[in-house]
């Protein structure tokens, strides 16, 4: 591959990059930029042959980019930070904070405790949009799928601002008109559980129980933590889910002491290159202080 003439980068071009780098597929990269995938790949033949170099190597699994095209999807992430920075200045001169912020986080925290952290916090911004998104898997903040993660994690990843905000407990609940009051692991294994799949293996609840309660096959199993939380409140069984969704409500009861060994850590997480936008550094200010005020009057244990 050879470059007849001096090839000129432009923005376009940068932009192309650094979607499928992040991406790492055709189609993804595509819907990213809300163009054809035949398009995308058209693109990156131009672009290297222009430059006489690959940026990609191609597989079956997509696209892996090459030392030139990580370092080009370095520089687009720049050009991509300012460029938003510069949008956020004209918004900070009309003195209120606009913008959309995409926020990720599992259900059980969305529902749980990001909800009720927004609520009054939006209606004093009308100029800001959110994307909520609750998946068990951790976005990429670093390809920016997402401008603000709030994770139970026992350590914050380096590359990233992290603020602690509380500890993340668990136990063992029931429905109170279920008549269960179990509290060993003996009676817990003789009841019906619900609890996750092999989808989330490593979650800490299935650790926990597999430890404490090697006998017990769970009759209902779920892809869901927040649907566990579901069964239990309706009587199908015992569960394992955090203790903040239990408060102030008086149909559970908590049959085991929050679980020590399965405890984890809230945090609130964001990229730094996109920390410093104001729309974005609005919520994560916001939820730090929210969160945090939260959890130190009690609200992440029962």
């Amino acid at each position: 591959m050879r470059a007849k003439t001096q090839y000129e980068l432009t923005s376009a071009d940068t932009q192309t990059i650094l979607a499928l780098v992040r991406a790492g597929t055709l189609a993804e990269a595509a819907q990213r930029l809300g163009i054809d995938a035949s398009t995308i790949f058209r693109s990156v033949q131009r672009i290297e042959r222009g430059l006489g170099q690959r940026l990609f190597e191609r597989s079956r699994s997509g696209y892996r980019a090459t030392p030139l095209g990580a370092q080009l999807a370095r520089h687009a992430e720049r050009i991509e930070s300012e460029l938003a920075a510069a949008r956020s200045t004209v918004q900070a001169s009309s003195d209120r904070v606009s913008g959309a912020v995409h926020v990720t986080t599992t259900d059980t925290v969305l529902y749980g405790l990001l909800l009720p952290a927004l609520h009054d916090f939006a209606a004093l911004h009308p100029a800001l949009s959110f994307e909520l998104t609750a998946t068990n898997s951790l976005a990429s903040l670093t390809k920016r799928d997402a401008d603000i993660a709030v994770r139970a994690t026992r350590r914050a990843p380096d590359h990233l601002v992290g603020k602690h905000v509380g500890p993340l407990r668990i136990a063992v609940f029931a429905a109170k008109a279920s008549g269960i009051r179990a509290s060993d692991a003996d009676a817990l294994s003789r009841c019906d559980w619900a609890a996750p799949d092999s989808s989330l293996g490593d979650h800490p609840s299935v650790l926990w129980r597999k430890r404490h309660c090697p006998t017990v096959e769970p009759r209902y199993k779920t892809n869901s933590v927040m649907a566990v939380f579901e069964l239990v409140v309706r009587g199908f069984g015992v569960g394992i889910f955090p203790t903040f969704l239990a408060r102030e409500r008086d149909d559970l009861v908590q049959l085991t002491p929050p679980l020590d060994e399965a405890e984890s850590q809230v945090w609130v997480l964001a990229h730094p290159e996109s920390r410093h936008l104001p729309h974005v550094a609005a919520v994560y200010t916001h939820l730090s202080q929210r969160l945090g005020s939260d959890f130190a009057a009690g609200d992440g244990a029962v």
